[in-house]
């Protein structure tokens, strides 16, 4: 009787060790995918900037400078480890603000229907890499959470389930912007 009972709570144990284990398993693939979504969403942006950037140059030849950063910063997108890919997202981001404000100069690429419908294209990828990045910081921090908790740690510690890092935004970009009139 007393080896039953034994055999059964061992089995318990490495049932539950294993439920750990495929729990970390699980998370750290979230994390990828998540982090692949992130991709997913920068290279529709990539691909939509060429299209961007050959309205607004009909319309401003002379803007060529802005219109070379949009596009050297798009390139910095396709290559690189992943923090270097988001910093070249920051960096156009910042660009596609400088075109944005170029619009303005120009009432009638402002009006122009391709240039329109790219911007709200432009939007709308904006908006998914923002939730595409707040995915993958939600899924990060789970799978940091299980990993430091007990008794998932020590899984994590024998099987080498290492931190992962969160997206986070460049100290410069913090400041609230001045909005003038």
């Amino acid at each position: 009787m007393m080896t039953w009972i034994s055999v059964a709570i061992v089995a318990i144990i490495v049932i539950y060790f294993i439920a750990q284990y495929n729990g970390l398993v699980k998370l750290r693939n979230w994390v990828q995918e998540s982090f692949s979504q992130i991709d997913v969403q920068l290279k529709r942006r990539h691909d939509l900037i060429p299209n961007l950037v050959e309205t607004v140059k009909g319309y401003a030849k002379h803007e060529k400078e802005t219109l070379n950063q949009v596009v050297q910063a798009r390139n910095g997108l396709v290559s690189g480890t992943p923090q270097q890919r988001i910093e070249a997202d920051n960096q156009i981001e910042s660009a596609l603000k400088s075109i944005f404000a170029l619009a303005e100069s120009y009432p009638d690429l402002k009006a122009n229907q391709n240039f329109l419908s790219l911007q709200e294209e432009l939007a709308t990828t904006e908006n998914k890499v923002a939730y595409s990045r707040q995915l993958y910081n939600k899924t990060v921090k789970d799978y940091n959470i299980k990993r430091e908790s007990f008794p998932s740690n020590i899984i994590a510690k024998m099987f080498g389930f290492q931190r992962e890092e969160l997206l986070t935004i460049p100290e410069a970009e913090r400041d609230v912007p001045k909005v003038t009139f």
